[in-house]
């Protein structure tokens, strides 16, 4: 059985919220805490709160879209990059984990009282690249609606920017748009000719579709 990265991070992201589940102090060590990062230079939190999570369902969503969409970009990569492709799943994968959460520091480092946690920025880095190879398969909402990638792409980054407007919510819609961001751009910043690649299957299916 071939090695999986996909499978090794959800295992590793699970033993860890699941110990901070039944430890508080150790959720609160781990967590982004802009005001720490700041003052303190707790900058270790900034890639941490991307391994623990608020409660069961948070880390079920992000862990469950993490294994439909990782193992798919993971043998892409290793398609695209050969040997050096596992390498390039994990620079994504956390290289997303990390840039998605500096805006969040950036508007909230002297708020001694926020704080965010999750693996969202990184799993929508994930979904993004997966739509960056297949730009037309269908992603299915509730199971039951397929839309394709691209346009559920389009409509996530503007529901993203929106909602971050409003903040009125506690969730983290800057980690999961700059996130998205970044798994494409780091993406085609390793092998610009997928961005070729990309424009040609629309090129095909809008031909298809006519």
């Amino acid at each position: 059985m071939e090695f999986s990265y996909t499978l090794s991070i959800i295992i590793l992201t699970a033993v860890i919220s699941v110990l901070a589940f039944q430890s508080p102090a150790l959720m609160q060590k781990l967590l982004l805490s802009p005001f720490l990062v700041k003052h303190s230079r707790e900058y270790y939190r900034i890639l941490s709160s991307g391994f623990v999570h608020a409660n069961w369902m948070h880390l079920g969503i992000n862990m469950f879209v993490l294994y439909m969409f990782g193992e798919s970009v993971e043998n892409n990569f290793k398609e695209s990059f050969g040997s050096f492709g596992p390498i390039h799943f994990l620079g994504m994968y956390i290289g997303a984990l990390i840039v998605s959460d500096l805006p969040t520091y950036l508007k909230h480092r002297d708020n001694s009282y926020y704080a965010s946690l999750g693996a969202s920025g990184a799993v929508s880095g994930v979904v993004f690249t997966s739509i960056l190879f297949d730009p037309l398969g269908k992603l299915y909402l509730f199971g039951l609606i397929g839309i394709p990638g691209i346009i559920f792409g389009v409509l996530y980054l503007v529901y993203s920017i929106q909602m971050a407007r409003r903040s009125q919510d506690n969730i983290n819609h800057d980690a999961h748009f700059y996130g998205a961001i970044f798994g494409v751009i780091y993406t085609i910043a390793m092998k610009p000719s997928i961005a070729l690649e990309f424009v040609e299957k629309l090129i095909d299916g809008i031909k298809f579709i006519n």
